[in-house]
C-alpha cells in the first residue's frame, strides 16, 4: 500500500499550508484532515502506550501543533509534531499521577515529585517509611549511644506522630480531629519533603479549614504549631522547630507544655464539635 503524501516532511508541509490558506472551517470538512489524523493517531499510538495514554490523546496534541505557523515553517514537520506530542503526552501521565492540570504538571517539570499516593496503598504508616519524618537530635558526640525515650524505645516519627496527637487531645481537641489535622499535614508534608516548603503549600492551597471546620487563623496556629513558627523572632528556637520535629528528636512531652504560647495556639485553634466529625448530630 502506498504511502500517503502527507507521510512525508514536505507533504505534510504542503497539506498544513493548504489547510491554513483554506480558512477555518477546513480542519473540520477536509477529507484529507480527517485522513491525516487517523494517520496521526496510528503513528503515535504506540508512544500513547507507552505513557499510560490513548491514541487519541495523541492526536489531539498532534492537532494542536500542526495548527501552529512554526510546524508549517519548520524544516522538518513530522519532527516537529512528534516532539510536542511526546511532550504532551509525559505531561498528561503526570498530571494523572500528581492529581493536577497539565499546565501545574508542566510547571513542575524537574523537581521530582512523586506520584499521589492512597493511605491505604501501603500496610505502613506514612510516618515510618518517609524521610520526610525522620529527624535526628543532633549531639556532641557524633559517635555517642542515642538515648532511648521515656518508655525504653527508640524515638522515631511513628511515635512522634502519636506524641503530637495526645497533645492536641490534651488541649481540647477531640480525638478524631486531631489524627485527621496530623494526617493532613502529614501526606502534605511527604509530598513536599522539607517543613518550610509544606507550611507554605498547606497555607497556599490546603483544604484543612474545610475539612476540620475551622477558620484560616485557626489552621495557621496549627500550621506553625506543628511544623513550625517561620517568624524571625523565633528563629533557631524550638517554637521555630515544630512539634513533629520535637517529638521526633526525643522531647518529653511535659517540656511540649511549657511554651505557653504553643499551648494557647493549639487550644484556641480547636474546631468547636459537639460531636466526633463524621457522626451525625442528633
Amino acid at each position: 500500500m502506498t504511502a500517503p503524501t502527507y507521510a512525508t516532511a514536505e507533504g505534510l508541509r504542503l497539506l498544513l499550508l493548504d489547510l491554513a490558506y483554506a480558512g477555518r472551517r477546513a480542519w473540520q470538512t477536509s477529507p484529507e484532515a480527517a485522513e491525516l489524523m487517523t494517520y496521526a493517531m496510528d503513528k503515535y499510538a504506540g508512544l500513547a502506550h507507552k505513557h499510560g495514554r490513548e491514541p487519541s490523546d495523541a492526536a489531539v496534541a498532534a492537532f494542536e501543533v500542526m495548527r501552529m505557523r512554526s510546524t508549517r515553517v519548520a524544516e522538518d514537520p513530522w519532527a516537529v509534531v512528534t516532539h510536542a506530542v511526546e511532550l504532551s503526552l509525559i505531561y498528561e501521565s503526570r498530571a494523572e499521577g500528581l492529581l493536577c492540570s497539565t499546565g501545574q504538571a508542566r510547571k513542575t517539570a524537574g523537581l521530582g515529585y512523586h506520584d499521589a499516593e492512597r493511605f491505604a496503598d501501603r500496610d505502613s504508616e506514612i510516618a515510618d517509611y518517609h524521610p520526610a519524618f525522620h529527624f535526628f537530635a543532633k549531639t556532641a558526640d557524633p559517635y555517642a549511644e542515642k538515648e532511648d525515650n521515656v518508655d525504653g524505645e527508640p524515638t522515631n516519627a511513628f511515635f512522634a506522630l502519636d506524641t503530637v496527637v495526645d497533645f492536641f487531645v490534651d488541649l481540647g481537641w477531640a480525638p478524631t480531629s486531631a489524627r485527621l489535622a496530623m494526617e493532613y499535614i502529614a501526606a502534605r508534608l511527604s509530598r513536599c519533603g522539607k517543613p518550610e516548603i509544606a507550611y507554605k503549600s498547606l497555607l497556599r492551597e490546603g483544604d484543612g479549614p474545610g475539612f476540620l471546620d475551622i477558620g484560616q487563623d485557626a489552621w495557621i496556629h496549627v500550621l506553625r504549631a506543628v511544623l513550625g513558627d517561620p517568624h524571625p523572632d523565633f528563629a533557631g528556637t524550638t517554637r521555630s522547630h515544630g512539634l513533629l520535629k520535637q517529638a521526633a528528636m526525643g522531647f518529653p512531652v511535659i517540656e511540649l507544655f511549657d511554651d505557653k504560647g504553643l499551648v494557647h495556639m493549639v487550644e484556641a485553634a480547636a474546631p468547636d464539635f459537639t460531636t466526633e466529625p463524621g457522626e451525625s448530630y442528633v
